[in-house]
This record gives structure tokens, C-alpha cells and sequence, in this order.
């Protein structure tokens, strides 16, 4: 039995290796650390040690009609620019997302934007779509090796009105739609200014209906249909998410991904940084996550496949997912605290 097994699935994962390496990333800024572990990961010797040490068998399934070779995803966010897809590919996920990425490169909002929160094994973000912009992130996915399905998250500059955004969303669609197994319309980030509005009337009617449209062009230009999922925030109303999801099947989306940070501070009330703006993300997003992710299947009937986001931090917690009837799940806060033996205990336990 491996050093940082972990039998019944309940508890996350122990790696005293993982853990040694994080203590020394945790005394340094958040940001800083991210881009330090994620350039380390890109050194070919570093990759190949961490699939020797975290490989897990799996057994395929298939979503979108695309064939995955495991349930388990990296949620868009932690590489917003596909500058470490190979290297995060290392770790064994069937898919990964990356962005969210925007027409044109800018900054996010100012710093500090990102905070630990080690007791609840969560973060706060306001990162407000940093990136490269679209181009950097297409020339960045031609060159990948990771050969797993790579979903490309989509947004709107800051910038943009959002009687616009449909142009940034298509601009971008347009551009990644060659290279993309499927495309993910973020409309619920908390970090960029009315953002969230699009999830409700006539604005989702209207940019919903603009990339099917979009959709259908493309499919018949490049010879092959991308599925086109939608990213909402946990929290949305039952009323409003019913609404949502009754818009969602009326355009025919593919997917709907459930879902993105939450504004609340319920859990984390008492903590210091529980006053910072951004999304809340990790541990204490579970049960909010979960609540979501049920009213969502439950609404839409299986007339369209679900992925489970928020609080994975365990094998059983990704099981969870699939038990309220998601059809994929992924990962992100708890790959922080964890590191990839999680990975591996939810390709396990997905099985």
C-alpha cells in the first residue's frame, strides 16, 4: 500500500510528500506560489515522475459524445492561458479547462486578489479574467501534447458593455472552436462587474441564441460539431435556476456546468479575510454545490449532461457528484490543499 493510500475514499487523501512541498508554497503569496508550482511542473522530469508517482488505471466514458478515460477534470481557472497544460496533464485528468480567456489580453482586477483560507481548506478569489487574451491561449493549445479531452473557458473583456458581450463571447468561440473538444461560456464569475446578468432574460436569451447559431456555422466550416456548455454560479435562486435551465434546453445547449465560485460567507463567517470581495471557492462550497448541482439535474430531465463543480475534496465528495446525476466532475480548491493523490482517489472512486 502506497504512502498516502486512502482505502475508503472518505477522507482526503494523505501524501506527506505533497504535503512537505505545499507548507513551503503556503509561506509565500498565493499568486506567487501558483506560478512557481506550475513552472516546476513544466520541467519534462518533474512531469514524468509525477505520473509515475500518481498513475491510476481507469475506465473510459463517454460525454458529449466525446470518450473521456476517466470522470475526472481540472476546472477552468488555474490555467488561464494553456501555458501549463501538459504539465498539468501529468496528473492523470481526463479533461482539463482551461481560461477563462477574453478577446483581448488584460490585467484582472489590482492585488491582493487571491487568499488562502487553510481551516477551511478554501480560497477567495477576485481575479477578474487575467490573461493572455484569446490568440496567446489558440497558439498555446496547437502545440499540446496532453492527450486528454480539453474543454476552453470563454468570456467578455472587462471592458465590453453587457449589451455587447455577445460579440466577445463570439469572437472568442470562433477562434478556439478548431481546437477545442468543447467550449464552456463562463456568465457567473462574481469578479467582473454584472457579469452574472447574463444568466437571467433576455440577455441569456439572446447570447444563448447567438452562439447556437454561431455553433452551427462553425460545425459546418471545420466538418465537426463542438459542444458548448454553460458555467453558472451557485447562487442563483431555485426559481431563477429553473428558469435557467428551461432557457438552456429551449437553445439546445450541450451541457450546463455547475458551478462557479459563491459570493456567500456563510461558512467562513468568522474568518479574517471573510470580507473580501470574490468568489468563494473549496471545502465550504460543498453542500451549496451539491444543493445546486441536484436542483439542476432534477430540472432538466437528462436532456442534457451536468458537470459537478465545488468542494471535491475527496474521492467519496466526486462520488457524490455522480450519485446526484453528474455526468463529470471537477476539481480545482482542493487540488491546492491536496495535491494530485486527490486526483487519483476520485479517478478511483468514479470508477
Amino acid at each position: 500500500m502506497s504512502e498516502f493510500a486512502n482505502t475508503d475514499f472518505e477522507s482526503p487523501p494523505r501524501d506527506p510528500l505533497f504535503a512537505l512541498g505545499r507548507a513551503i508554497l503556503f509561506e509565500m503569496d498565493p499568486e506567487r506560489a501558483h506560478d512557481l508550482a506550475l513552472s516546476t511542473l513544466s520541467r519534462a522530469v518533474v512531469q514524468n515522475w509525477v505520473t509515475r508517482r500518481y498513475h491510476t488505471e481507469s475506465t473510459s466514458v463517454t460525454c458529449l459524445g466525446l470518450e473521456f478515460s476517466n470522470r475526472i477534470g481540472l476546472a477552468a481557472g488555474l490555467d488561464k492561458n494553456a501555458d501549463y497544460l501538459d504539465a498539468l496533464g501529468a496528473f492523470g485528468f481526463g479533461h482539463i479547462e482551461v481560461g477563462t480567456v477574453t478577446p483581448r489580453p488584460q490585467a484582472g482586477n489590482p492585488r491582493p486578489r487571491l487568499f488562502r483560507l487553510p481551516q477551511h481548506a478554501a480560497l477567495i478569489n477576485r481575479m477578474g479574467f487575467n490573461n493572455k487574451g484569446v490568440d496567446h491561449l489558440v497558439q498555446q493549445v496547437s502545440k499540446r501534447q496532453y492527450r486528454g479531452k480539453l474543454g476552453i473557458n470563454i468570456g467578455k473583456n472587462a471592458t465590453t458593455d453587457l449589451s455587447a458581450a455577445e460579440h466577445d463571447y463570439l469572437y472568442c468561440l470562433e477562434r478556439v472552436y478548431p481546437h477545442a473538444d468543447y467550449i464552456t461560456v463562463n456568465i457567473s464569475s462574481p469578479n467582473t462587474k454584472g457579469l452574472r446578468d447574463l444568466q437571467h432574460g433576455e440577455h441569456l436569451t439572446r447570447l444563448l441564441s447567438a452562439l447556437k447559431k454561431a455553433q452551427s456555422r462553425l460545425a459546418t466550416e471545420h466538418d465537426k460539431t463542438v459542444p458548448i456548455a454553460v458555467k453558472i454560479a451557485p447562487d442563483m435562486t431555485s426559481d431563477e435556476l429553473s428558469e435557467f435551465c428551461d432557457t438552456c434546453i429551449a437553445h439546445e445547449i450541450d451541457a450546463i456546468i455547475t458551478g462557479n465560485t459563491t459570493q456567500s460567507r456563510t461558512a467562513v463567517s468568522k474568518h479574517i479575510y471573510a470580507r473580501e470581495a470574490g468568489g468563494l471557492s473549496g471545502a465550504p462550497l460543498a453542500s451549496l454545490a451539491d444543493s445546486t448541482l441536484e436542483h439542476t439535474v432534477n430540472r432538466v430531465q437528462g436532456k442534457l449532461p451536468i458537470f459537478g463543480v465545488g468542494g471535491v475534496d475527496s474521492g467519496n465528495a466526486a462520488q457524490r457528484k455522480l450519485t446526484l446525476g453528474a455526468s463529470l466532475v471537477q476539481i480545482y480548491s482542493g487540488l491546492i490543499y491536496h495535491g494530485p493523490a486527490l486526483v487519483r482517489d476520485c479517478i478511483k472512486a468514479t470508477q
